[in-house]
């Protein structure tokens, strides 16, 4: 079984959203178009609350980009996001969703992030993503979507801890900066995730 998971595809993310990545729109089409070589198709999706502790809104005399240390864990401050019941949280009409099978929403809680699509940042409370894939009896995944150097890396290095055989698709992905993609890629593949 071959699994495609599509990491924060979500209106926020894209052009015009409040944390948008430079031409994460560009990338749909691709995604839309590799789909039918998959058994399973997963999406992740950002599910904040409002008082979510990573927007910067939340904290006094704080501004987009400061860091913080809460829980000892360095949390980086964004603008409010992916809101819940938000049009901003809500995939593209252009993503194919028809043809996706389930969605793993992460970032629930409010007192910690979850860049990850299989746990939070603490590791301590798992989305349920991994424990899906192996009931689906899934040993190879793919990861394509935002941003590359945030959500696709934690999502992918936890699917090579959880012993899933990873890829990234990397004209599938898009992230907010050019070195810190490059970085990026250079870890994963460090780590045993096949770039593609």
């Amino acid at each position: 079984m071959k699994a495609l998971v599509i990491v924060d595809i979500q209106n926020d993310f894209l052009p015009g959203g409040s944390l948008s990545v430079p031409e994460g729109d560009k990338i749909i089409n691709s995604i839309n178009e590799i789909m039918d070589d998959y058994d399973l198709i997963i999406a992740t999706k950002d599910w904040h609350p409002s008082d979510h502790i990573s927007f910067a809104s939340n904290h006094q005399n704080k501004k987009v980009g400061d860091v913080i240390n809460i829980n000892k864990v360095d949390q980086i401050l964004w603008p409010n996001h992916c809101v819940q019941e938000s049009f901003g949280s809500e995939f593209p009409k252009n993503l194919d969703f028809s043809k996706v099978h389930k969605v793993i929403y992460k970032g629930q809680n409010s007192n910690i992030d979850s860049y990850s699509g299989f746990f939070d940042n603490n590791k301590d409370s798992s989305t349920g993503l991994s424990d899906f894939l192996k009931e689906k009896k899934v040993e190879k995944v793919d990861f394509v979507g935002l941003a590359t150097e945030y959500c696709v890396k934690f999502t992918a290095l936890d699917s090579v801890k959880e012993g899933f055989y990873s890829r990234v698709i990397t004209k599938c992905t898009k992230g907010l900066d050019e070195l810190e993609c490059k970085n990026a890629f250079d870890e994963m593949r460090s780590e045993g995730i096949v770039l593609i």
